[in-house]
């Protein structure tokens, strides 16, 4: 039987070429170990009722399964080499036995039992494999998601963030922005960010740390990401102050800021196009009384003759002034716009013309009152 182990070691190397390499070592002595402990049992196996596999053999198997994938290699090196090992074994018995006094089922049988158990040492090691690359990956998404908190707590003083990020193989960028997405929207999240961004499940929203260095590309990749999804993105911070980021996507989700109208496109809530709205959403009360004594000019007016109105003024304003760019936010003539503000001229007088009162009215509109 040595011979047979041997010369099934000796020709793996020729005929499954990734295992051309010295057979020494912990490698040579699992290939060793895997084929002796295969043929072996083998050759108890017929006339008994044992199982293809002990628990032993199994053990084996698995770990050499689990091995390819500490190696860098796919599993079919592996299962290429069971085959050439069946070959090698079948040839021998051959010529050991005298096959022509064997009838053709039995030499059949013969082949047929080596092959099924080598389906057998196949499977084993499958599920090796694939338990290797399940531990590993969640291994990863620990270690992700561990880095992911300590940015979030800028711990940065003793290099822990720069060693944990090369360790599993993210470039720490030096600008990110957080984001929050609330848990029933998370499906295929992970693989929708791809391996820039870390992910993490936070109380009942999943937070993304995600690499914000050349800000409108990365706002489009995120923005296609997040498609479909109530996301808010914090705007962009140094690495080390992303909790401020997460601070202010926190806030604005709690102060419902940027929320699509009912019915309307789920998008990305971007904070840094809320600022204004943000603020004023932390004092409602206070916004609430700016806005009634701002927007009392307006009082009496019909409902869709104000409504008009508040939505040219708002636009006005965002516009600092400017006919054309106001026409076409509000899909009207240049001339539509000059009679409403001249109607709204008319309603706040010099007021109108007060930088601090011009801001105000900015800011209550912002916040949605009208």
């Amino acid at each position: 039987m040595s011979d047979i182990v041997e010369a099934i070691i000796e020709g793996i190397p020729r005929d499954v070429p990734v295992y051309a390499m010295p057979m020494e070592g912990r490698f040579g002595q699992g290939v060793r170990q895997g084929v002796t402990v295969a043929l072996n049992r083998f050759l108890d196996l017929p006339g008994t009722r044992l199982p293809a596999l002990s628990e032993d053999g199994k053990w084996v198997y698995e770990s050499l399964g689990r091995g390819e994938v500490r190696s860098g290699r796919s599993l079919e090196s592996l299962l290429a080499a069971y085959r050439y090992g069946a070959r090698v074994t079948f040839r021998a018995i051959s010529r050991t036995v005298d096959v022509s006094q064997m009838s053709p089922d039995v030499l059949l049988s013969l082949g047929e039992s080596l092959f099924a158990y080598i389906d057998e040492l196949s499977a084993a090691s499958a599920q090796g494999y694939a338990q290797e690359q399940s531990e590993r990956a969640g291994e990863q998404l620990r270690l992700r998601s561990e880095l992911l908190e300590m940015i979030l707590r800028g711990d940065s003083s003793d290099g822990g963030v720069a060693r944990l990020a090369a360790a599993v193989g993210w470039t720490l960028p030096d600008v990110v922005v957080v984001a929050l997405v609330p848990f029933p929207h998370v499906e295929g999240l992970r693989a929708a960010l791809g391996t820039e961004g870390l992910v993490a499940e936070r109380g009942t929203d999943v937070v993304i740390v995600y690499p914000f260095g050349s800000q409108p590309a990365r706002r489009r990749e995120l923005g296609r990401a997040l498609r479909g999804r109530p996301a808010i993105v914090g705007p962009a911070r140094p690495w080390q102050q992303a909790g401020e980021s997460l601070h202010l996507a926190t806030s604005a989700g709690a102060h419902g800021v940027g929320v699509a109208d009912e019915g309307g496109p789920v998008a990305p809530v971007w904070v840094e196009d809320h600022l204004a709205e943000l603020v004023v959403q932390a004092e409602p009360l206070a916004t609430a009384e700016l806005a009634r004594t701002r927007l009392a000019p307006l009082d009496g007016l019909r409902p869709a003759v104000r409504e008009r109105l508040t939505e040219t003024l708002l636009s006005w304003l965002r516009h600092q002034g400017q006919r054309t760019p106001v026409a076409e936010e509000l899909f009207v003539h240049q001339q539509t716009v000059g009679y409403r503000v001249a109607q709204l001229k008319e309603l706040f007088g010099d007021a109108l013309e007060d930088p601090e009162v011009r801001f105000e009215l900015e800011l209550v509109l912002r916040a949605g009152h009208r």
